[in-house]
């Protein structure tokens, strides 16, 4: 094996929990995110010999994890408004997207599903911007100037990002709550 395979299967070895994690908080899917996270790991060996030490690897790593993850959320959209028209002109049965109860209480499975489906569509919602700074500080638990790094900006950028998204996510949320 040459050293790059080598260096490529420590990469793989020592960041792949973080990146699926990464790719998980943005799709909220575990398929989806090992298959991201697949594809993030594809790019890093082809594009090992141009990484140029401005950042740290890791760095370089997850800035391609949410770059992949924000692709994936813009095809989802964009199936998801093909898919709506469809169902509008009765080309698909709405009851092939129904899953089935993993749990005993219907109820109780619902009620967190529809949680997690309101606060996926309010962080789905905000700019690409304050989404990725959000679930990078909030839900990855990176640093300021971790988060800086990667998306290539200020620390007062980020702050503010993170501000802004909170306050987005807030007045949503209570809205939807408040109406419901």
């Amino acid at each position: 094996m040459s050293s790059q395979d080598e260096l490529f299967k420590s990469l793989v070895t020592e960041h792949q929990e973080m990146v699926i994690n990464t790719c998980f908080r943005f799709v909220f899917n575990r398929e989806d995110a090992e298959d991201l996270a697949q594809d993030v790991f594809v790019e890093v060996f082809r594009s090992l010999e141009q990484f140029r030490e401005e950042s740290k690897l890791s760095t370089w790593i997850y800035r391609i994890a949410v770059t992949k993850s924000l692709d994936h959320l813009r095809r989802l959209n964009r199936k998801k408004r093909f898919s709506s028209l469809k169902r509008m002109i009765g080309l698909t049965d709405p009851a092939d997207s129904i899953a089935a109860p993993s749990r005993d209480n219907p109820a109780e499975v619902f009620a967190e599903n529809d949680r997690a489906r309101v606060l996926h569509g309010a962080i789905n919602s905000l700019p690409d911007s304050q989404k990725t700074a959000f679930i990078l500080s909030k839900l990855e638990g990176y640093s300021n100037q971790e988060i800086a790094d990667i998306l290539k900006t200020s620390i007062p950028a980020i702050e503010s990002l993170v501000h802004r998204a909170k306050k987005k996510l807030h007045d949503k949320l209570y809205a939807y709550y408040a109406e419901h």
